[in-house]
């Protein structure tokens, strides 16, 4: 019998992304990780997607109050191992512990996008006219 495939991340999935997520945010809001830059940047994790097997989490994040992501982003990618390990405790019902990759997120500029879209003029101009009737 043949499984079906799906994009989707499975229940299990989301529950231990969620789970790594929780952690991570601990590691970083207890100050353990001794990076100069890293200690005085606010960071929002939005989300954690594991990889199928468990083995891989790949961590969305977002510095508040930075205008440069990337060196924040290349400062947590060198303390990936570091954080890690402060992991362990948090997760030890876990057979394997995650290698941790971070990226930036850029959902939030994505919404903003199409926010700005929908408030254009040639936008509000075609919903204006839309002819339904319902004024």
């Amino acid at each position: 019998m043949t499984r079906a495939t799906s994009s989707a991340p499975s229940q299990r999935m989301l529950r231990v992304g969620e789970q790594v997520r929780a952690a991570i945010t601990q590691v970083l809001q207890r100050g353990e990780v001794r990076d100069p830059l890293l200690e005085q940047t606010v960071i929002s994790i939005s989300e954690v997607r594991m990889s199928p097997d468990l083995k891989h989490a790949t961590a969305y994040v977002t510095p508040l109050g930075v205008s440069d992501h990337d060196t924040v982003i290349e400062a947590l990618n060198r303390n990936a191992k570091f954080i890690r390990g402060r992991l362990g405790p948090q997760l030890r019902q876990m057979k394997y512990m995650p290698d941790v990759r971070f990226r930036d997120d850029t959902s939030f500029d994505n919404y903003k996008k199409i926010d700005e879209l929908l408030r254009s003029p040639e936008v509000s101009r075609d919903l204006g006219d839309s002819g339904d009737g319902d004024e």
